[in-house]
C-alpha cells in the first residue's frame, strides 16, 4: 500500500447558470441532504444527486464541465434518488478525518488515509476500464488493503466478490466463472492457487505485496491523485455479492444491496452501541458476511476504528486487545473456548465491554466460564445468514439476554416460525417450525440463479431453512438445522461440496458427509464411503485426495470405510441415522 498523501484541500463552488443551480457542491457532490430519524434513534442520511455534471472536473477547477451521466432532454435539472453505501466512509471522513479507522501489526491508517487511498484506487479502477456494475474479487485476509479495495470499488459503482484466501484453484476458478469477475486482487498466500484460476478464467490479477515479476501488483492500480467522486448508485444496486451454499450444488451468489447494507450495519452498530472512540478486534473474516457487514460496515458507520488479525491466533487476540485496549469483539464459540485455555499470564481485559457470539450455538458451560474468567465482560448471542446481510436477531443485553437463545429480530426485521403449511406457529418448545425472514436485510436474490432464489424467496419472506421455536417472550431458540450445514471453527462446510469430490475418485460408490460434534471446532467434517464392487481403497488415501482438491477447513479428517450406507424407502441416504451412529 502506498504512503498516504497530504489530504486534499477544500471543497468546490459553482456560479449559478441555467443548468447549474447555485447549490454548495460539498467535496464534488452536488447534493442537497435530508436526514430521516425514525423510532430507533438512527438516522439514515439519504444523498440526491444530480445528472447535469461532472463531479471529477469540478474538482480539478475546470470550466468545461461536461455531463458524467446521460443527457437529459427536458429543460432544466433532474435530480434523482442514489445512494452508495461508500457513503458511509466519506461521512465518516468528514467528521472524524484524523481519527484512526484501522490498525495492523506495524501501521495505522486514519479515515483521511482510507477515504484518500480508496479514492485512488476508486479513479484507478476506471482508467482500467472497469464500469459501473463489473464484478470485483477481493481474495485478501484482514489487511488495510482490503477495506481500501472494498471501498474504492464501492466508490466506482463496482460489485465486491469476497473470496476465501484458503479456496483451491478449482474452488476459485468456479467463483470467478460464476460471478463474471472481470478482476482479481488476492495477495501472496493465496497466489500459488489464485494465478492459475484467474488465467483459466481470463481475469486479471493484481497482487498485493512485493512484485513478484510476473503478476501486475495491487498499487499499480491506484491512481495519480483522488478525484473524490463517488458513482451514484441506485440504493437497490448489487454492492457485494457473497457466495453461500446449500446442502445440495454449487455455491451460490446472494445479491446485497446498498441500502440492505448500510441498513444492517446501521442496526447492528446501534445495537451495539458503537461510538466513536471504540476499538473493534477484526480476527473474524472480512470476506464473511459478520465480518463484513457487523464488523467493518458498523464500524465506518459510527467512525470507530479496527484492530485488524489476517488469522486467529489465541495468544495474539488477548496481546491485541489488551495493548490496543479493544472496546469491542465477536467471535464463533470455538474462539472463545480457545481464548479461555490460553496458558501463561492473567491478560488485562479490562477495556472489553461487549463481546458478540454467533455462528453456531455457544455453550452454556463456556459462556459461564468465560464470563468468570474475564469479569466485566459480556457475552451477546445473535442470528444472521449471507442472505441477510449478517444480522436477523440479537440479544440486547446482559440483564435482557437468554441463554441458548438467538434473541428477538432487529429492527425493521419481521422473524416468524411457520409449519410445513405456511401456518405461523404458536410459541412453546412443542412447536418447532422454520424460521423465515422479511426485513430490509433481506438478499435480492442469488445472482443468476432465479429457480434458486424462487425455492427461498417468496413474498418477500426468506426462507432459511433452520429449525426453531419462540418462547412467550418473543425470544427465538434454534434445535436444529434442516440443512445438512457443518459449521467447522466458525466456518461453513458444505456436505454436498465434499460429496461431489468424493465422488470423483474412481473407487468410490457412495458416500455421505456429515458432522460430528467437537468439543473444539464445535463440528468435526466425516466421511461415510462405500466402495465401488472390487475396488480397494483406505480412509488415509480418500482423505489426501480431498486435501488436493478442498480448502483445509472443508476436507474430512475421519474418513469410514462400510460395506453400505443407511437408506430409506426411496433409496435416499439416511443422514440422520449416520449421525446417530457417529454420536453413540
Amino acid at each position: 500500500m502506498p504512503p498516504p498523501a497530504a489530504p486534499g484541500s477544500g471543497s468546490a463552488t459553482s456560479a449559478a447558470t441555467p443548468s447549474q443551480p447555485n447549490n454548495e457542491f460539498r467535496r464534488g457532490r452536488h447534493r442537497q441532504d435530508t436526514t430521516f430519524t425514525g423510532s430507533d434513534s438512527f438516522s439514515r442520511r439519504l444523498t440526491v444527486h444530480t445528472r447535469a455534471s461532472s463531479n471529477r472536473d469540478r474538482l480539478r477547477g475546470r470550466d468545461d464541465i461536461r455531463p458524467r451521466h446521460r443527457q437529459i432532454d427536458t429543460p432544466g435539472t433532474r435530480y434523482c434518488m442514489t445512494f452508495n453505501l461508500a457513503t458511509v466512509l466519506r461521512e465518516s471522513r468528514e467528521a472524524f478525518a484524523p481519527a484512526p479507522m484501522c490498525h495492523t501489526a506495524t501501521e495505522t491508517f486514519s479515515y483521511a488515509d482510507i477515504d484518500r487511498l480508496s479514492g485512488r484506487l476508486a479513479d484507478g479502477l476506471r482508467q482500467h476500464g472497469l464500469q459501473p456494475g463489473d464484478k470485483v474479487a477481493l481474495q485478501l485476509p484482514n489487511m488495510a488493503e482490503f477495506i481500501v479495495a472494498y471501498f474504492g470499488a464501492l466508490k466506482a459503482g463496482l460489485v465486491v466478490v469476497p473470496l476465501n484466501p484458503l479456496l483451491r484453484t478449482g474452488e476459485l476458478e468456479y467463483h470467478l466463472r460464476d460471478c463474471n469477475a472481470k478482476l482479481l486482487i488476492t495477495s501472496a498466500i493465496s497466489l500459488d492457487q489464485a494465478a492459475p484460476a484467474a488465467a483459466a478464467s481470463a481475469v486479471d490479477l493484481y497482487l498485493v505485496g512485493m512484485p513478484n515479476g510476473t503478476h501486475s501488483p495491487f498499487a499499480g492500480l491506484y491512481a495519480a491523485e483522488d478525484s473524490g467522486y463517488i458513482e451514484a448508485t441506485s440504493p437497490e444496486d448489487t454492492a457485494v455479492l457473497l457466495y453461500t451454499s446449500g446442502t445440495t450444488g454449487k455455491p451460490k451468489g446472494a445479491e446485497l444491496t446498498h441500502f440492505q447494507l448500510y441498513m444492517n450495519c446501521s442496526v447492528t452498530s446501534e445495537l451495539f452501541a458503537l461510538r466513536q472512540q471504540d476499538t473493534l478486534l477484526a480476527v473474524l473474516p472480512l470476506f464473511h458476511v459478520f465480518g463484513l457487514s457487523t464488523i467493518l460496515n458498523g464500524a465506518v458507520r459510527r467512525g470507530a476504528s479496527l484492530a485488524l488479525l489476517p488469522k486467529f491466533d489465541p495468544a495474539q487476540v488477548l496481546n491485541t486487545i489488551e495493548t490496543r485496549r479493544c472496546t469491542v469483539f465477536a467471535g464463533v464459540p470455538t474462539m472463545y473456548g480457545a481464548l479461555l485455555h490460553v496458558d501463561g499470564p492473567t491478560r488485562d481485559l479490562g477495556s472489553l465491554r461487549l463481546c458478540v457470539s454467533g455462528a453456531s450455538a455457544l455453550p452454556t458451560e463456556l459462556l459461564h466460564a468465560f464470563e468468570e474468567k474475564f469479569p466485566g465482560v459480556v457475552i451477546l448471542e445473535g442470528y444472521g445468514l449471507s442472505e441477510t446481510a449478517s444480522a436477523t436477531t440479537f440479544n440486547r443485553s446482559a440483564e435482557q439476554r437468554k441463554i441458548l437463545s438467538i434473541g428477538t429480530p432487529i429492527w425493521g426485521v419481521d422473524v416468524q416460525v411457520i409449519g410445513d403449511d405456511g401456518a405461523q406457529l404458536p410459541s412453546g418448545p412443542d412447536h418447532v417450525g422454520e424460521i423465515v425472514v422479511r426485513g430490509h436485510n433481506v438478499m435480492k436474490g442469488y445472482y443468476q440463479r432465479p429457480d434458486e432464489t424462487a425455492k427461498v424467496l417468496a413474498d418477500g419472506w426468506l426462507r432459511t431453512g433452520d429449525l426453531a421455536y419462540r418462547d412467550t417472550d418473543g425470544y427465538l431458540f434454534i434445535v436444529d438445522r434442516a440443512k445438512d450445514l457443518i459449521i467447522r471453527g466458525g466456518y461453513n462446510v458444505y456436505p454436498r461440496e465434499v460429496e461431489e469430490v468424493l465422488y470423483g475418485h474412481p473407487a468410490v460408490a457412495e458416500t455421505a458427509v456429515v458432522g460430528r460434534p467437537d468439543e473444539r471446532l464445535g463440528e468435526e467434517v466425516i466421511a461415510i464411503v462405500s466402495p465401488k464392487p472390487g475396488a480397494t481403497v483406505t480412509p488415509d488415501e480418500l482423505i489426501a485426495y480431498c486435501r488436493d482438491r478442498l480448502a483445509p477447513y472443508k476436507y474430512p479428517r475421519e474418513i469410514r470405510i462400510v460395506d453400505t450406507l443407511p437408506t430409506g424407502p426411496t433409496g435416499k441416504i439416511l443422514k440422520r441415522e449416520i449421525r446417530q451412529s457417529l454420536v453413540s
